[in-house]
C-alpha cells in the first residue's frame, strides 16, 4: 500500500511499514531541471540522475535523501513514484508541458486564479468534458468546453496531453478524440498555458508570445472579454457562438450568433433561418441597438479592415465578471455576477420576447409569452422527448396521441376526424391557397385530403398547411390582431375531454373539499400567505415549508414572523418615508435585506401592489432587487438588497466637506440613473413611469452602483398609449409641468425630475441652514412654476 504525505518542502512515501523522505529544495524558481536522487541499499551508495519536466519550474536542483532500505524493490516503488509524480499536472498550476498530462481531478488554474480548467460532468449526465469555467464564482459556470461532441465516461483513464506539438484528448482506450492540428516543428518545447482571461494558448515555449492555437479562436457558447466573433473576409468564414443542446448536454444546439458581411451581428435557427439583427455597424452603434449609446460599464470596439470584421468588448472596471452567452432558450444574453447575492444578473436578452425565438417549441408546440414554461404541446399532442423538455430543450416538439382516422386503415370504421380551434394565433409559414368561397368549403378540403393537418380562413382566404407546425405563437391581447388556425384531431381527443371534464369535476370537488379540511385542521401551525396579486399561485401559500415558500418566479413569499425575526422585531431602522418605514434584517443564509413596513393601509395598499407590478416583473443592473413580499392581512411588507452606502441624498447634502463625493463618482451615478430610466421607457413590454425620480429614491450598493427605487407611485402606460391621465403624485420640488397643469402625462416627467436631481447632484452641499433652507429653496422653486404656468 503506497500513501504519499506533504509537509511543506518534505514529502513522505509510506510503502508497509518503511519510510523513505525526499527532501525538495529550490522547486519554486524553475520550469526544467534534472534532479539527483541519491540513496544507500544493503550498505551501497548509489546515484540516479532523473530528468524531470515540472510545471512552474526552470533550472533548479532537486536533492533526495533516501533513508536507508532493505530491498531493491522498496527502491524500484519510490522510482516509479517520482516518475508519476513529474508526468501528471499539479493542481493549481497554469500550464501543461511536454511529458504532463490532465485527467480525473487535476486541474490547472489561471495565474490570478480567475479560471480553472478540468474534467466536468454537467447536471445529472454521466459523460464528462475538458472545460473551462470561472474560479471565483461560487455557482459553477463553464465558459468553454474542448469535447463537446465526443464526452467521455470515465475521467481517471482519459488524459490532455502534449503530443508531437498538439494538445491532445485521449479518451479510456487511449484513442484521440479531438486535437489542436498544428503543424509545430519544435514539439518538444510546446507548452499549453491557461490565461487570466480564460484564453487556452498553445505557444511554443515560455517565452513565446504569438499563440499557435488558442481557445478564443473557437468560442463554443460564451463570448468573455477581450475575445471576438469575427467575420473573415478572404476565407468568407464566420466565427459562431452555438447553444448547448440543453442545460446538461454541451453538443451543440439549435441556436447560433455570427457577425454577417454586411456587419450586423445576427441570430440564427439551425444554421439558416435568421431570427434576430442588431442591424449594421453605423461607426458608433449597431443600427437597431440604440442602447449602445447609453451603456458606460463596457468599452466597445469595432474593427473593420480588408481580411476581417469583428466586436470587441471589455468593462471599465476590471473587477466587474460579465460573459455573453448564446442560451439554450435561444436568447443572446449579458449577464454580470453579483457577488454579495452570489447570482448572476441578465443586463440584457436579445430578442427581449422569448416567443421570437423562431420555432422554440418544436412542431406542433406553441409559444405563449404569459405562460411558464413558454412552450407547451397543442391539444391531442404530448412532447416527444419528456426529458428533453425537462432540460430546457423544446426542439424536438410535440407527437400525437392518437392517430387520425384519415388515411389510418385500422380505425376506418370509427368517427371522422375533427377540428380543434385556436384563436388569436399568428399563422406559421408556408401555407398553401386553396380555392374555397367558405369556412365550411375550407374545413372541408382539408377534411378530405388526409396530408393537410391545419387550415385558416380569412381575409386571404382559404390557407393550408402541410408539413409539421413550427414557429406557433399564442399572441396577447384582445385577439384582433390574430387569426384562427383549426388543427385536425382523431374524434377519440373530444370524447375524452368531455370524460375527463366529468372525472375532473368528481374528483375536484372532492379535493378541494378534503383540501379545506386539512387546511381548516393545520390552521394554527401553517401562517397562511395570501397571493394578493397572483389568484393562480394561492395554492403554495400552504405549502408546509419551515420559512419561506417561493413564488412567482424569483419573488418570494414571507411569512411576517420570519421578517420579524429577521428584523429583530424591526428595531433597526434606517429610515422612513409617506408610506412606511425600512427597516435592516438579516436572512437565516446571513443575507442582509432592508425591508419596508408600509403602514398607510389605504394608500400602503396602493404603493405594495405598484412595487410588486413593476419591481417584481423586471430586472437591471441600475434597478434596486425587489426579493419578495409578505402580505398578512392589513401587514403589508416588502424586501429589497441592503444598499450598503444608502441613498445619494445623504451623500450630497451633509455637513462635513471632506465627505463630499467626487465628481467621478457623481458623474457615473448621474449616467447610471439615465440608463435605468430609459430602460423602463423604451425597453420594458410596457412603459414605466416612476414619476418620483430624486435623490432619496436613488440608492446606492458597495460601489457606488446607482439603484432606481421606491416604485410605489409608479404609472404603466401600454405601448398603444402615448400619453395618459391620471392623478397628481411626485414629490414638490421635482414636479414636472404637466403635473400642475393637469394634462396627460408622458414619461417625460421622469426625465424633468432626474434633471432637477441632477441639479442638485451638483451643489456641493447643503447651504448654510440645512434641511429647512433647502426645503424653503425647494418651495420658493415650486411656486416660480406654478406661476410661470
Amino acid at each position: 500500500m503506497l500513501m504519499l504525505k506533504r509537509y511543506g518542502e518534505f514529502v513522505e512515501f509510506l510503502v508497509g511499514a518503511s519510510k523513505m523522505k525526499i527532501i525538495v529544495t529550490d522547486c519554486s524558481l524553475c520550469r526544467s531541471s534534472v534532479a539527483s536522487m541519491e540513496a544507500i541499499i544493503e550498505g551501497k551508495e548509489l546515484v540516479v540522475r532523473l530528468a524531470i519536466d515540472s510545471l512552474q519550474m526552470e533550472k533548479a536542483r532537486y536533492h533526495l535523501g533516501i533513508i536507508r532500505q532493505y530491498s531493491y524493490f522498496m527502491f524500484s516503488v519510490f522510482f516509479l513514484c517520482c516518475i508519476f509524480f513529474t508526468n501528471n499536472v499539479s493542481h493549481g498550476a497554469d500550464t501543461i508541458s511536454a511529458n504532463q498530462s490532465l485527467f480525473g481531478d487535476h486541474t490547472i488554474v489561471s495565474p490570478g486564479g480567475n479560471f480553472e480548467m478540468g474534467f466536468y460532468k454537467p447536471g445529472k449526465s454521466s459523460n464528462y468534458h475538458i472545460c473551462i469555467w470561472y474560479k471565483k464564482v461560487s455557482t459553477q459556470t463553464i465558459v468553454w468546453v474542448a469535447n463537446r461532441d465526443i464526452p467521455v465516461s470515465d475521467k481517471y483513464s482519459s488524459y490532455l496531453k502534449i503530443l508531437d506539438g498538439n494538445l491532445v484528448h485521449l479518451n479510456e482506450s487511449q484513442t484521440p478524440i479531438c486535437s489542436t492540428n498544428q503543424n509545430s516543428t519544435t514539439s518538444n518545447s510546446v507548452v499549453a498555458v491557461l490565461g487570466d482571461d480564460g484564453n487556452l494558448i498553445l505557444r511554443d515555449g515560455f517565452n513565446s508570445t504569438q499563440p499557435i492555437w488558442q481557445s478564443f479562436d473557437y468560442l463554443v457558447h460564451t463570448w468573455l472579454p477581450d475575445s471576438k466573433i469575427s467575420y473573415n473576409k478572404r476565407a468568407n468564414t464566420h466565427d459562431s457562438l452555438t447553444s448547448w443542446k440543453n442545460f446538461e448536454d454541451p453538443s451543440p444546439g439549435l441556436f447560433s450568433h455570427i457577425l454577417d458581411a454586411n456587419n450586423s451581428y445576427i441570430l440564427l435557427w439551425n444554421g439558416s433561418k435568421q431570427y434576430w439583427t442588431s442591424g449594421p455597424w453605423n461607426g458608433e452603434i449597431f443600427s437597431l441597438l440604440p442602447t449602445m449609446r447609453q451603456n458606460y460599464m463596457f468599452n466597445f470596439s469595432f474593427v473593420d479592415n480588408e481580411n476581417e470584421s469583428y466586436l470587441k468588448y471589455s468593462p471599465y472596471d476590471p473587477y466587474i465578471i460579465s460573459r455573453i452567452v448564446m442560451d439554450v432558450s435561444g436568447q443572446l444574453k449579458q449577464l454580470t455576477w453579483l457577488e454579495g447575492s452570489k447570482e448572476w444578473n441578465l443586463l440584457w436578452a436579445q430578442p427581449r420576447q422569448q416567443c421570437d425565438v423562431y420555432a422554440l417549441c418544436g412542431p406542433f408546440g406553441t409559444c405563449n409569452q404569459n405562460a411558464q414554461p413558454f412552450s407547451n404541446c397543442l391539444t391531442g399532442f404530448n412532447p416527444k422527448s419528456g426529458n428533453d423538455w425537462y432540460l430546457g430543450d423544446y426542439s424536438s416538439g410535440c407527437v400525437r396521441r392518437t392517430k387520425l382516422q384519415c388515411g389510418n386503415a385500422n380505425v376506418a370504421n370509427q368517427e371522422k376526424d375533427r377540428f380543434q380551434e385556436y384563436s388569436n394565433m399568428r399563422l406559421p409559414e408556408h401555407p398553401q391557397s386553396v380555392a374555397s368561397s367558405s369556412a365550411t368549403e375550407c374545413e372541408s378540403s382539408c377534411l378530405k385530403n388526409c396530408s393537410f393537418t391545419v387550415y385558416s380562413y380569412g381575409r386571404n382566404g382559404c390557407s393550408i398547411w402541410t408539413m409539421n407546425l413550427v414557429n406557433l405563437l399564442q399572441l396577447l391581447g384582445n385577439g384582433s390582431s390574430g387569426s384562427s388556425l383549426y388543427l385536425k384531431l382523431a374524434a377519440s381527443e373530444f370524447s375524452r375531454d368531455n370524460n375527463m371534464g366529468i372525472i375532473i369535476g368528481v374528483v375536484g370537488s372532492v379535493v378541494v373539499l378534503g383540501f379545506v379540511y386539512v387546511v381548516w385542521k393545520q390552521q394554527r401551525r401553517l401562517i397562511a400567505t395570501p397571493c394578493v396579486l397572483w389568484p393562480n399561485t394561492c395554492w403554495l401559500s400552504f405549502l408546509g415549508k419551515d420559512r419561506i415558500d417561493a413564488v412567482y418566479g424569483s419573488l418570494v413569499a414571507f411569512r411576517y414572523k420570519d421578517l420579524q425575526k429577521a428584523t429583530k422585531n424591526f428595531s433597526e431602522k434606517m429610515g422612513c418615508g409617506g408610506f412606511g418605514s425600512v427597516f435592516k434584517g438579516t436572512l437565516p443564509d446571513s443575507t442582509i435585506i432592508a425591508v419596508k413596513k408600509l403602514e398607510s393601509i389605504n394608500q400602503g395598499e396602493k404603493q405594495f401592489r405598484a412595487e410588486v407590478n413593476t419591481l417584481g416583473t423586471i430586472q437591471h443592473i441600475n434597478l434596486v432587487r425587489l426579493r419578495g413580499f409578505c402580505s398578512e392581512g392589513n401587514k403589508k411588507l416588502l424586501v429589497y438588497d441592503y444598499m450598503q452606502n444608502g441613498s445619494l441624498d445623504s451623500h450630497l447634502f451633509h455637513g462635513m466637506e471632506s465627505k463630499a463625493m467626487d465628481w467621478k463618482t457623481r458623474y457615473q451615478i448621474a449616467l447610471g440613473t439615465a440608463r435605468e430610466l430609459a430602460y423602463l421607457h423604451e425597453e420594458c413590454r410596457d412603459c414605466i413611469v416612476h414619476c418620483d425620480i430624486k435623490p432619496e429614491n436613488i440608492l446606492l450598493d458597495v460601489e457606488f452602483c446607482p439603484k432606481v427605487a421606491d416604485f410605489g407611485l409608479a404609472k404603466i402606460i401600454g405601448r398603444e398609449l402615448s400619453r395618459v391621465l391620471t392623478t397628481k403624485r411626485g414629490t414638490t420640488g421635482y414636479l414636472a409641468p404637466e403635473w400642475i397643469v393637469g394634462v396627460a402625462i408622458t414619461a417625460k416627467v421622469d426625465v424633468y425630475s432626474y434633471e432637477g436631481a441632477t441639479k442638485r447632484g451638483r451643489q456641493r452641499r447643503r447651504r448654510k441652514g440645512g434641511e429647512e433652507e433647502e426645503k424653503k429653496m425647494v418651495m420658493a422653486e415650486e411656486e416660480e412654476k406654478e406661476d410661470r404656468w
